[in-house]
């Protein structure tokens, strides 16, 4: 039978190897059939993880890897899960062939999905990603970027990954979704698959990082909504609908 779905799952490393590590093990223990799909990409690390996919040359941050990754592996995969490595997931295996069985399922009841993500068990940024166990899955107007699974074809069709004048990458993760969201692309949580995620467990050990990607962001979040953008953004996270049974 040929998938529909054939997701590759990238582990984004940068920072403690042990860390990286962690996500990998966890996704190859929940489907030790998949390792061929399961990849960690070393951004260019100070503290390289061996054995990695690729190591890239220089540190692309969040927004030109996940470019760099989708241009690589558009041609052999439907979908890409790019993963924080600051990450871990708290439901039960499978990982990987569940997460695309349940995309599958979606789409069947409700249509093309561009954009899917496991839901959080807390989440200080984006109410829209907090966890309701007692719902399926949540349809929302943007996500936050620490473990989305997107459809190549329809990102694709969307332009990409907006993020030429942004090079730190904040904020990229919500023009990206919201630009599915706007061409008619479902963005989902899944309520069923819950993470745990340490916010900033890289950044805030690296000096001035935070400052420099805060105003970086500011600065692409305006041009892209205009100069109200903050109260957008609050109005977008609260664009969301739960689904209890499909």
């Amino acid at each position: 039978m040929i998938r529909s779905i054939r997701a590759c799952a990238v582990v984004l490393h940068y920072g403690d190897p042990s860390l990286t590590r962690r996500v990998r093990d966890q996704l190859l223990a929940a489907d030790p059939d998949r390792a061929k799909d399961i990849r960690v990409l070393d951004n260019a690390a100070p503290l390289p993880f061996e054995p990695c996919w690729q190591r890239l040359e220089q540190n692309l941050y969040w927004a030109g890897a996940l470019a760099w990754t989708m241009e690589h592996l558009e041609e052999q995969y439907t979908h890409l899960w790019f993963l924080n490595n600051d990450i871990s997931f708290s439901g039960q295996p499978p990982l990987l062939s569940r997460a695309e069985a349940r995309l599958e399922w979606i789409e069947k009841r409700l249509g093309p999905v561009g954009a899917y993500s496991p839901s959080a068990l807390r989440n200080p940024y984006h109410p829209q990603m907090i966890q309701d166990a007692s719902q399926q899955i949540r349809c929302a107007a943007c996500i936050d970027g620490i473990a989305p699974l997107f459809h190549l074809g329809r990102l694709r069709q969307c332009g990409g990954i907006d993020h030429e004048d942004n090079p730190y990458g904040y904020g990229v993760d919500v023009i990206t979704s919201l630009r599915l969201h706007r061409a008619g692309h479902l963005v989902v949580v899944d309520h069923q698959l819950p993470l745990r995620h340490t916010y900033h467990s890289t950044a805030r050990n690296i000096s001035g990082f935070m400052e420099k990607a805060a105003k970086a962001e500011a600065r692409y979040l305006a041009s892209r909504l205009g100069t109200n953008y903050a109260h957008q953004l609050e109005q977008f996270k609260k664009q969301y609908t739960d689904h209890k049974e499909l």
